[in-house]
């Protein structure tokens, strides 16, 4: 990819090219910002500048050409380490940084940023699902972001810096990427292949946030229950209904935990969107929201909360979402969540005694 093809964050880039040229590139960087909007492949475009042998170390620049560039294009460049998370495990295991207990500090991330860079230029470390270390893997890169290598460079790729260690952060130079405009989403989806025309890509840009939301959302059957479980959510009443549906819906997703998983979030997510949108409405704010979202707000007769009602109807989606992170029992979890919501929306005192 060349920086032509990149789309959006154009503040981000403009910031990481000052930074080099003034000789003033830190050497640990975090970057937040919604899943799938271009953080990691930044990353690479940063590294690809870093390491291209036609141009010079100090620009936000390289050919294209060369080998350093074809072999990052390839992703089999000796000075690129890229390390994330696995679809079977719910973090980075602290193996990934310091080796096993066998080669501890004779393998892993930490060790191999630590080696002499093979082109001369930099080391570089990508790491992917930060949000994903748990405290074991953070501490076990506390020093090497504490007294980087020389001519190492370390980005942390994530979605929300308060998931990190306060340990993590205070060593990271932080950069927050703001969410694509729906012209860049729809432009992204239509380059990757995940919508197939302008009028779809249009479509799918009213519900993502990113990359990664748009693929879930390019799907009918997801649109379709989505719309469904909005309606359900809004009249607040039949819950044990609303649950028999998110079951059938989990299940369509196969038999592996982490499509489930993927599957359960995806709820969530819908309602996290629902209790936000209510929450903007109460106060008076200027809001965006696709038809079906709009259409479950204006007819949620069982929410009539006040604020902090709502808030803690986010706070236990949120609380919901970290469960699934920690591999809780799905089917227990969705239970608990479903009924939690129920009991909250008692409070809006329209139910019938």
């Amino acid at each position: 990819m060349k920086w032509s093809d990149f789309i959006g964050h154009a503040d981000v880039r403009e910031r990481l090219r000052r930074s080099l040229e003034n000789g003033r590139l830190a050497s640990t960087y975090l970057f937040v910002g919604h899943a799938g909007i271009g953080k990691r492949t930044l990353a690479i475009l940063l590294a690809k500048s870093l390491l291209c042998e036609a141009t010079s170390p100090t620009t936000l620049d390289f050919c294209d050409a060369c080998g350093e560039c074809r072999q990052v294009d390839s992703d089999s460049h000796p000075d690129i380490h890229s390390v994330g998370r696995s679809a079977e495990r719910n973090f980075i295991p602290v193996e990934t940084f310091i080796g096993d207990r066998e080669h501890r500090m004779r393998e892993g991330l930490c060790h191999d940023i630590s080696l002499k860079p093979f082109g001369g230029r930099r080391k570089i470390a990508i790491i992917d699902d930060a949000d994903y270390l748990n405290e074991e893997g953070a501490n076990s890169l506390l020093k090497t972001l504490e007294e980087p290598p020389p001519k190492s460079l370390l980005v942390l790729v994530g979605v929300n810096q308060q998931s990190q260690l306060p340990t993590i952060r205070s060593r990271c130079q932080i950069v927050h990427f703001r969410p694509l405009s729906n012209e860049q989403l729809a432009q992204l989806l239509l380059r990757e292949g995940v919508c197939e025309d302008a009028d779809e890509a249009g479509r799918i840009t009213q519900f993502a946030t990113g990359l990664d939301d748009a693929r879930a959302f390019a799907s009918a059957e997801t649109l379709e229950f989505r719309e469904a479980f909005m309606r359900r959510l809004a009249a607040g009443r039949d819950f044990s209904g609303l649950l028999k549906e998110v079951q059938e819906f989990i299940e369509t997703a196969g038999k592996e935990a982490p499509a489930r998983r993927r599957r359960l979030r995806l709820v969530v997510r819908f309602a996290l969107d629902f209790f936000q949108l209510l929450m903007q409405q109460q106060a008076g704010a200027q809001f965006a929201a696709d038809p079906a979202l709009l259409h479950a707000a204006e007819h949620a007769t069982a929410w009539k909360l006040d604020g902090n009602s709502l808030a803690d109807c986010l706070q236990r989606c949120l609380q919901t979402l970290e469960h699934i992170d920690r591999n809780a029992n799905q089917a227990t979890l969705l239970e608990c969540w479903l009924d939690d919501l129920q009991q909250l929306s008692r409070r809006g005192g329209t139910e019938e005694n």
